[in-house]
């Protein structure tokens, strides 16, 4: 019987590309799954692509950065499901004036937006999607897991925590600001029983970054092969390829040790000087 049978798991930011093949694993293994996401439409269309599935498949519209609102998609969560045993903080994203239009200030002065330029508000927003994004839904549904003396939470990093993506400072801050939350969080709930992980995925083609990595052509752009090249595997990511690594974080059986790392999910992109 599969480990994640009748297991009660919330996922935000459930209705992009990575957390959805992540939610259909999770339905097919027999978990009852809940994707948490503003938006209503493409939430009710993912609860009906896997209701297919073994396991159960809710939509709850939930905003990340509203507290009440995380809090009332818990009490809905708890309604349906019962308590809840694995939290996955997938919600994230980037916001277009929070980036610069080039790599170095340099190019900047040419024409475009610099640094000097970004909007500190969408600068804000951005970081506050990615870090309180995940900090506020962990505050609100480890409270099942204190009661039950046991879960785990599984967040979502960026290769760009360690290293940071040129043009995008208020993303890669966010994202490392996961990094060391899911180390504060490990060691804060060790004692607890509740594990604390998280995942760095490369480089995936997903509506976010689609028109950033492929032209109207329907080519990798100039910014796609930089990543190709200096990606030993020479390939980018396939959702599929985090459900391995994801199922080993969040199968006690196969992790009970392990708590508190970032496992990067990249293709070898981390390994390699670039020379």
């Amino acid at each position: 019987m599969s480990y994640f049978k009748n297991k009660n798991i919330a996922i935000t930011g459930g209705t992009g590309i990575l957390c959805k093949t992540l939610a259909r694993f999770l339905v097919q293994q027999g978990a009852n799954v809940a994707v948490l996401s503003r938006g209503e439409e493409a939430g009710k269309e993912v609860e009906k692509e896997l209701s297919e599935y073994e396991g159960q498949i809710r939509f709850i519209r939930c905003d990340v950065l509203d507290e009440d609102s995380v809090q009332s998609a818990k009490e809905e969560f708890n309604q349906i499901f019962g308590k809840c045993d694995i939290l996955l903080n997938g919600a994230g994203g980037n916001n277009p004036k929070a980036s610069t239009t080039f790599e170095t200030h340099i190019e900047a002065t040419k024409q475009g937006q610099g640094f000097q330029d970004l909007d500190l508000k969408s600068f804000s927003k951005a970081m506050d999607l990615n870090f309180m994004g995940t900090v506020i839904p962990t505050q609100i549904f480890v409270e099942d897991m204190v009661e039950s003396g046991s879960g785990t939470i599984l967040n979502i990093s960026s290769m760009s925590a360690f290293s940071p993506m040129t043009k995008v400072p208020a993303y890669s801050a966010g994202k490392a600001s996961i990094n060391n939350f899911t180390q504060w969080l490990a060691v804060y709930y060790g004692e607890a029983n509740i594990r604390v992980n998280a995942i760095a995925p490369g480089f995936f083609i997903t509506k976010q970054n689609y028109d950033l990595l492929i032209d109207s052509e329907g080519e990798y752009t100039a910014r796609a092969k930089k990543i190709l090249n200096n990606t030993p595997m020479n390939r980018f990511g396939k959702p599929e390829d985090l459900i391995g690594p994801v199922k080993w974080l969040l199968n006690d059986e196969e992790s009970e040790f392990v708590t508190g790392i970032v496992v990067p999910i990249d293709g070898g992109f981390m390994a390699y000087s670039g020379v």
